[in-house]
Parts: structure tokens; sequence; C-alpha cells
């Protein structure tokens, strides 16, 4: 049998674990039974200084001694005086103890906050569960996409500390304007603590590759099955974009739900976009571009007053947007033929500064005078050297043998020496084992004999220490074109933009930003999921693709023409016209390394044999 003694122990002990209110009101109660005894004790011994004083009033004042010291100095009476004395220490020590409780109480809560363990309240939001370097571009470019709206906010949920988090994104991201950022510590995996972030009320979202994962790619897929499959979800369809890294995953990924979510492959587009910069130098910026909310966007737009027309009278038919192509029956057509006909249930493709302030075009006259009637030169076999290797390496030389001229070569070179296909399409690879960064070794490839230079970042290393070894490879490289008095064409990746700045002094070609350039890619498809099918086929080798091309291709040199000149040259290529790149400003960040997107289709210019027409071709 349990003794008494052991049974109120008990009693106490799940008491006193139930928390503050239960701490609060034992407290209480025992005050209340110490004020009470006391209380008693003075009407027994008659005590109090006024006789014939009633109980409850005698109690009253047996509290406030309890609960006020300075009380006790009015007393009269020595046994009055004695017994008051008592009942203040005992005050004391309850009054202490409450402090103590709420005091404990509220730091624990403090903590709690701290933990990111609260409920967010937030409607309408951007969610973003996971965390890994992509999330800074990504809260980045979502700020600025929120700037129309009067009321935005971003939650984020990750397996972090939240103050960790929220002091990262406050450096490296900065001001996020009109949008609050609201961050919480969290499995996403987890149903319970998707409950946290409120993603039944999200507008879209995100899901980023964990970089504490074991598995990443498993991690983002049971994340957005938590999402689709959750007993509490409701019945519209969600909008989740969600990043895969290994190829091999992305058709399990798939079976998921097509319908809701949209899957990024992030190493085959960083491969792709590698490919086609290397190819064309300005590329990069092309693509920043499009994909940042900065300047000119992709939008759908109605085409109610086009239906019946042509595909080339929509380019020529604003004044301050490009046609990219048709959305049909849910399918994206980029750059169709000219006389492609509206239909009434098209939505047009369309590159304008913002879909608010699209313009038709006033009456135009193009002065056919100045087209070029020069016939394209058939591409050359060619040869491209790599520097370096990571995981997109396969799919980088895979993409490259769809792009170049049969009887082209690729090099590679690298510490461990690459295991890749000997060809790939049009390609045949060589592999060597070397150090990238010793001038000894570049200088035995004959650097020269190369067209194209792709230095790859070591991913296998921290992001400093990858970027550190591409800026010695481009520095050694540079200084061996200064002492040949020759150019290189040479395309780097970094992994953190904040070394962009010192690799320009390396004067490279191009510089891509992997973590920026996906991040800035889901930004965009959170906004709008039909523009996931515009960037396939833009990044890819099948069908349209951004090409630059020679200025004498299409119009003659050196006289005033405007955009609807360039459209309807590029028109009879069947390629769609986006803009154009001067040579002279090519090196000039401040002036967009020389792009012209958009341009005002009005506005005279001229262009030389060494500009370039930014063109969307068949590939």
């Amino acid at each position: 049998m349990r003794s008494s003694m052991e049974k109120f122990r008990y009693w106490f002990d799940n008491l006193m674990s139930k928390g503050l209110s239960s701490l609060v009101g034992l407290l209480l109660a025992i005050t209340l039974v110490f004020v009470f005894v006391m209380t008693l004790l003075v009407l027994i011994f008659s005590a109090y200084p006024t006789p014939g004083e009633n109980f409850l009033e005698v109690m009253w004042f047996s509290l406030m001694h309890a609960l006020d010291p300075g009380t006790v100095v009015g007393d009269e009476g020595f046994a009055y005086r004695s017994l008051m004395l008592i009942t203040t220490f005992g005050g004391l020590v309850f009054v202490a103890g409450l402090i103590g409780i709420v005091s404990g109480a509220f730091d624990s809560k403090i903590d709690s906050l701290r933990k990111g363990r609260s409920k967010v309240i937030e409607e309408n939001h951007t969610l973003i569960l996971g965390w890994n370097s992509r999330v800074f571009s990504l809260v980045s470019e979502l700020s600025i996409a929120n700037l129309s709206l009067k009321k935005a906010s971003i939650v984020i949920l990750a397996d972090r500390d939240k103050v960790e988090m929220e002091d990262e994104i406050r450096e490296q991201v900065g001001s996020t304007g009109k949008t609050k950022v609201v961050v919480r510590t969290g499995d996403p995996m987890h149903l319970q603590d998707l409950e946290l972030v409120n993603h039944l009320g999200a507008r879209s979202i995100i899901i980023l590759a964990s970089d504490s994962a074991i598995d990443p790619d498993l991690a983002t897929i049971k994340t957005a099955l938590a999402l689709v499959n959750n007993p509490t979800r409701t019945e519209s369809n969600y909008h989740i974009v969600a990043e895969i890294q290994d190829p091999e995953n992305l058709e399990a990924a798939k079976l998921v739900s097509e319908s809701e979510v949209r899957w990024i492959l992030a190493s085959d587009v960083m491969a792709r976009i590698m490919v086609q910069t290397a190819r064309q130098s300005g590329l990069s910026q092309i693509f920043l571009d499009l994909l940042d909310f900065a300047g000119d966007e992709i939008y759908f737009s109605s085409s109610d007053d086009f239906v019946g027309k042509t595909y080339l009278q929509v380019q020529h038919g604003f004044s301050n947007s490009i046609a990219l192509g048709i959305f049909r029956d849910g399918e994206v057509l980029l750059n169709p033929k000219p006389a492609s006909k509206i239909k009434s249930e098209d939505q047009l493709i369309l590159l304008a500064p913002d879909d608010s302030q699209i313009k038709r075009a006033a009456d135009y006259q193009i002065d056919k005078s100045s087209l070029s009637a020069t016939k394209p030169v058939a591409a050359k076999p060619d040869s491209t050297l790599i520097l370096g290797q990571n995981s997109n390496l396969a799919v980088i030389i895979s993409e490259l043998g769809q792009y170049v001229a049969k009887g082209s070569k690729v090099t590679v070179v690298s510490k461990q020496k690459a295991d890749g296909p000997a060809e790939s399409g049009n390609l045949s690879a060589t592999y060597l084992e070397g150090d990238p960064t010793s001038r000894k070794l570049l200088e035995s490839l004959n650097i020269s004999s190369f067209d194209h230079i792709i230095v790859l970042a070591n991913r296998e290393l921290g992001d400093q220490e990858a970027d550190a070894l591409t800026l010695i490879t481009l520095l050694q490289l540079r200084d061996m074109a200064r002492d040949q008095g020759k150019s290189f064409n040479i395309v780097s990746e970094m992994l953190d933009d904040k070394n962009r700045r010192l690799a320009e002094r390396t004067e490279a070609d191009d510089f891509i930003v992997s973590d920026q350039l996906i991040g800035l890619m889901m930004s965009q498809i959170s906004e709008n999921p039909n523009l996931a099918e515009v960037f396939r086929y833009l990044f890819s080798s099948e069908g349209s693709e951004i090409t630059l091309e020679p200025a004498g291709w299409y119009v003659k040199l050196d006289q005033e023409i405007d955009m609807h000149v360039l459209v309807e040259a590029a028109s009879k290529r069947n390629e769609t016209a986006i803009g154009y790149r001067l040579k002279s400003e090519e090196s000039d960040p401040d002036k967009q390394f020389g792009i012209y997107l958009n341009p005002e289709k009005s506005k005279g210019f001229s262009l030389s044999a060494e500009d370039k027409v930014i063109v969307l071709a068949q590939g």
C-alpha cells in the first residue's frame, strides 16, 4: 500500500508539472490559507487594536500585511504587531515565490519565441521550406516583386536556429522594403511543424534542397508529399516550386503531383546555362535580366486585341514590350512562325517592364532598304577547354554535343582525372589530369588554340575556397593573354555573388553565379507557374533559344534604325528579335555590359559590324 505521504508527493509533483497556471493557483491557495489562519489567531487572542471588527475586515488587513511589508509600521499592541510581523514574513516568501514563477515563465516564453515555435497568422504569403544558400536571392527577389503590394510577407520554415537565420538574412539581404520576413524553426517534413507556418494560406510554396540533409532530394520529395497528402489540405491546388539536385530522382519526384509541383533540376539547368553562355558572350547578363524582378520581366497577357492577326503583327503591336511567343491550350509556343494566327483562347508571352505598363504601338513605317541581304555563315567545328570539374560536368558535355558542329572537340582538365564519355553528339572528349591553377600546366595546353574556355567551381570545397581557386585560374589565364597579345573567350562559374566584383578584375567575358540564377528562376516560377515551361525551352538545346548573332546578318550597318526594323529583319529568318548588344559597351557594368533588351520600338540606334542582335531562334 502506498503511504499518505507518497500519494501527496505524487499529487504535488503532478500539480507542479502542469505549468504556470497550476503554480500560481497553488501559491494563491497557500497564501489564502496562511492569511486565514493568521486572522483566526488575531481574533482568538483579541489582538486587533479596534475591538468589534468582523472576520472579513480583519482578514483583509492581514492580507494587506502579507502583500505590503510597510503596513506593519502603523500597528499598535505587542500581540498584534507580533502576529502581523509573522504574516509579513510569510507574505514576503509568497510574493518572492510569485515573482520567481512569473519571471521564470516569462523567460521560458522568450526562449520559446527565440526558438521560433509559435504559429504565424500570415495569409497569402510566400512560404519557403528548407534552407540553403539560394534562400538569400529568393528573399531579395521576392521583396522586389512585392513592391507593388500593400501588404506582403515571406515565411521561412527550416530546421535551423531562428535567430541565426534572421541574422544571416539581415546580413546577406539587408532591407526587404514592404515585405515582412517571418522565420520559424521546424522540420518541413513534419505535418505538425507545417501547421506553424499556415501552409494552407500560402499563395505559393518554395521547397529548397536542405543543406543539412543527408539526402537533400529525398527530404525535398518527402516535404512535397507532406503538403500534397496532408489530411487537412484544402481542395484547391497548391502552387509549389521545388528543386531536385540528382537527375535520377526526378522521375520519382514527378510521381508526387505534376499538377501542383513544378520541379527544378538545378544541376541540369546550370549546366545548360553554362554551355549556352560559354558559346555566346553576354548571355549570362541576358539571363539575369530575364530572371530578376528588376527591369523587364516575362508576362502572360490577353490576346483579345490581336485575335486573327499574325504573330509578326503582335511583335510590332507593342511600343514597350516584345512578344516571345504564345501560350495555347496549356502549352508554351516560343518563337512561332511569323504568319501564325492568334486565336481567341491564346495568351501572349511578353517581355515587358510591368504588366500594368504594357502599351500599344503607334502607327509605324519600316524602312525595308535598311534590311540586310547577307546570308548566315554555316557553323564550323570548334574546340572547348573545361578547367575543373563538378557534378555538372557530364550534363555540360552532353549538352555541348547538341550545340556544336560535327568534328568539334572538348578537353577537360582537373586535379582528379574525370571519367566521362569519349563522344557526345557532335563532340569528341579528352580528359587530362592536372591542376587548373598551375601556370606551367596552362601554358602546356596551348590555350590560344581553344575557341571557348569554361572554368568550373569545385563544389566539394567551401564557397570561398572554391571561388578563390577559380579566381587564381582566371588571373593566370588573363596574364597569359596579355603576354601573348591575344583575347581568350572565358566563362567562369562562381558560387558566391560577392566574389563577382573580384572576378570582374580578371576581365573574364561572363560569370555564372549558380545559386543566384537558380534562386531567381524559382522566385519567378513561384509568382507564375507557367514560366516553368518558358524557362525549360529557353535553357534547353531543344526548341527555341536565345542567341546573339552578327548585326550584319539582319540590317545594313552604321545607319539609324529602330526595333521595328530589327523585328522585321529577324522575322525573315523565322526568328524573334528581342534586343541588341553594343561591342563598345560590353565591359561597362553601368550600361549592362552593352545589353539592350526590349528597347523602345520607335527609338533610333545604329549597329556596327562588331555589334550583335539578340534573337529567339530555333536551335
